[in-house]
């Protein structure tokens, strides 16, 4: 991984909660769409994987864990200063633990059960994708529709975004929001597939943040 997007990482304090009142609103979920497609005049902008990145936390009865995943490519097409289409991959080999110290033992256990074929099946599934389908502004809020691939599934998400433009930098940064990942055939300890768990379950629900920048060129 490189070192400058460990830095990252290294300044990054994430405040998590235990409480369902205090998440993130969950994004509008439903069948995926046609992508966007950009007009001949738009511009390039390609995803600098060292600056972007999708920061999660997930819940249990009995607490959280939070981490990032790298995006590893990408590239959005700009006209007159709005995104006109766009999409992303992100490396799913790449999910990191934040909460838990690295030189613990249980920071390489749990990265890699999320990476193990109960949860994410890294093995199987080790890219997953965000293909913009639509964004759009309303009462002053900017929605950003996509397709979002995981495993074996594909569904659109929309979620509340920023952007901003500056020389020849595009940065785009999500709100945090949370997605039900049942919806994506992640089973394990989900009272959506199994019936027995008592207080051994995880939330459906994890948090993402999407944090994007972009170089003209």
């Amino acid at each position: 991984m490189k070192t400058s997007f460990l830095k990252i990482f290294a300044v990054i304090t994430l405040i998590a909660t235990t409480s369902c009142a205090d998440k993130a609103k969950e994004a509008e979920t439903k069948e995926a769409e046609a992508a966007a497609v950009a007009e001949d005049a738009a511009i390039n902008y390609n995803v600098n994987t060292d600056t972007s990145m999708i920061e999660w936390t997930g819940f249990k009865p009995t607490g959280s864990h939070n981490g990032a995943i790298a995006i590893s490519r990408g590239n959005i097409q700009v006209k007159d200063n709005a995104i006109e289409s766009g999409k992303f991959t992100f490396d799913m080999n790449s999910i990191t633990v934040i909460d838990i110290p690295v030189e613990k033992e249980g920071n390489a256990k749990l990265a890699g059960h999320l990476k193990g074929a109960d949860f994410f099946d890294v093995e199987t599934y080790p890219i997953s994708k965000f293909e913009v389908t639509s964004i759009e502004t309303v009462d002053g809020i900017t929605m950003l529709s996509g397709n979002l691939t995981m495993k074996d599934a594909t569904n659109n998400i929309s979620f509340p975004v920023s952007t901003e433009m500056k020389d020849d930098l595009m940065m785009l940064t999500s709100d945090t929001f949370t997605i039900d990942r049942s919806k994506w055939n992640v089973k394990h300890g989900s009272k959506s597939f199994f019936d027995n768990l008592g207080d051994k379950f995880i939330n459906d629900d994890i948090e993402l943040k999407v944090t994007l920048v972009a170089n003209k060129g």
